[in-house]
């Protein structure tokens, strides 16, 4: 067999969502999102309906999850999920398997990025404590340019590295992210071990369905 890293990169920018995508973090951010919407006085969500909004730039999120928690308290919302995500953020790790697939990728001269629904700060915080900042060669967002399934993270990104959408792919876990590559006329790959069932990924005709890390990292060495 073919060594696969000798192999033509079919794509040169690999962007991949973060929370539930590289990172065991579904359980926690429902959780908080769970706890700050009843620490306002609003009707905690389902788990279904808190998972479904990961991904989405907060307010968006918490909004969506929260419908009868008026405008007004938006803020006081948003600063209960942080204060809850803070306390546990120290739990949240990578998945088995992100960092040796991440750095093949690298070996292999992709572009690596990074397409979030998690704030600058948030994201900033992130890479450092867990010494990533030398594996990804970019970045965007939802507060820095606009929430999912809007394109314009993807868009920033291939503009940023001057790489065409045919030669983009887009790696998540929820609805969100693969509707964001679609409208970018990207393709992308769904993972279905974070947020959201992937019964719900076909539609947006995502190349591949990766059920692990190591389902993934097969695809992405055969196909990327």
């Amino acid at each position: 067999m073919p060594n696969p890293s000798l192999r033509p990169r079919r794509f040169d920018l690999i962007a991949f969502d973060w929370d539930g995508t590289l990172f065991d973090s579904t359980a926690i951010i429902t959780r908080c999102i769970q706890r700050a919407v009843v620490d306002v006085g609003g009707q905690e969500p389902s788990k279904e309906a808190a998972s479904y909004v990961i991904g989405l730039g907060l307010m968006q999120a918490l909004a969506h999850a929260a419908p009868d928690v008026p405008v007004e308290k938006y803020p006081e919302l948003g600063q209960r999920y942080r204060h809850h995500y803070m306390v546990h953020q120290n739990d949240i790790v990578l998945f088995d398997g992100v960092l040796p697939m991440l750095v093949e990728l690298k070996l292999r001269h992709h572009w690596l990025t990074v397409a979030t629904g998690k704030s600058r700060k948030g994201l900033n915080e992130a890479l450092h404590d867990l010494d990533l900042k030398g594996v990804f060669d970019g970045s965007r967002t939802a507060d820095e340019t606009a929430g999912k399934p809007s394109p314009i993270m993807l868009h920033e990104l291939m503009q940023e590295f001057g790489v065409d959408a045919d030669r983009t792919l887009m790696i998540g876990d929820t609805t969100h992210d693969l509707q964001m590559a679609l409208n970018a006329g990207c393709a992308s790959v769904g993972v279905s071990y974070g947020a959201h069932e992937p019964d719900a990924f076909h539609d947006l005709k995502p190349k591949f369905i990766a059920h692990s890390v190591a389902e993934l990292r097969q695809w992405l060495l055969e196909n990327a």
